[in-house]
């Protein structure tokens, strides 16, 4: 049964206005195989649940020692430290912890449980909304993913898949049977700076931007700007260059950098690579869209 088709989700958030069109419901699931050191969902990478912990609001009761059977669990100067090699992430610390310093990123839902929760939002997709499912990479869990975006458009609902693109060709088309428009992460073009950067080839997503446009399924194409990074006249000119030859109507979003997740990499016992770097500039990021425009493509910035 599609319904019964379970998936690992960490969050869904309400109310988004940047992850498609009118008022949505976001999806997040876990599991990614791609390694962006500006990620902004740390929590998201792993394709199972995680504990985080959030050592200024622990008052080291140590309930939280007494509950793990592993003896993962130990008092640090401040907070508690968890040894992530003994670590199931069972969740029981979690249950024990008064303080809510103690948080399970990540649990499995069946696509039924996860339409119960976005259905209550129904009256809002009224506004041209619908549900999307991010991540993560929503193609890790493709058949969570379109058994779910199945019972959302039964009832209805339009879907949005936001993607990297990394992912099988079989997984991508199950997806795109039930999906309604795709938000497509193109990050870098040349093939070494992308395993470079973010440890993986290229070669995936590029044909599977190719298989959205062959299948006509509606698709925005997303550049995350990243100083030093992305953010090179090189790159932008090969993606304005792939973009044109794929379908010159394609409209491309510039997502600017933002440091907005790196707490969760403390919480969890993680480092972000990225901690020196700053924010596009303004101008900088007009020059960006007037290129795209002057090279004949629609343009706008997303934040």
């Amino acid at each position: 049964m599609v319904d019964e088709i379970k998936g690992t989700v960490f969050n869904i958030q309400r109310f988004s206005v940047q992850d498609g069109p009118g008022i949505r419901t976001t999806v997040f699931v876990k599991g990614c195989p791609l390694d962006c050191p500006w990620c902004s969902n740390p929590e998201s990478q792993k394709p199972h649940p995680e504990i985080a912990h959030v050592d200024t609001v622990c008052n080291q009761c140590g309930r939280c020692i007494d509950a793990c059977d592993l003896k993962a669990i130990s008092f640090a100067e401040k907070g508690i430290k968890i040894d992530r090699e003994k670590c199931n992430n069972c969740g029981k610390c979690v249950q024990v912890c008064t303080q809510d310093a103690l948080k399970l990123f990540g649990k499995e839902v069946s696509a039924w449980e996860v339409l119960d929760e976005v259905i209550k939002d129904k009256l809002y997709y009224r506004t041209n909304g619908g549900v999307t499912v991010s991540g993560g990479e929503p193609l890790s869990q493709a058949r969570f993913v379109s058994a779910l975006f199945k019972l959302c458009q039964e009832e209805g609902m339009h879907t949005t898949l936001d993607t990297s693109g990394y992912g099988g060709q079989r997984d991508l088309e199950m997806v795109l049977e039930n999906t309604d428009l795709v938000l497509f992460d193109l990050k870098l073009i040349e093939p070494s700076s992308h395993i470079a950067i973010v440890k993986a080839s290229n070669q995936p997503i590029l044909r599977n931007a190719k298989l959205i446009v062959e299948r006509r399924v509606p698709m925005i194409v997303r550049i995350p700007l990243i100083p030093g990074l992305t953010d090179t006249d090189e790159n932008l000119e090969g993606i304005a260059n792939f973009v044109r030859e794929l379908d010159g109507e394609l409209p491309v979003n510039i997502l600017p950098y933002h440091r907005m997740g790196m707490g969760k990499y403390k919480m969890l016992d993680g480092e972000y690579k990225l901690s020196e770097l700053k924010q596009v500039p303004e101008e900088r990021l007009k020059a960006v869209v007037d290129y795209f425009k002057s090279r004949g493509l629609a343009c706008d910035i997303v934040v």
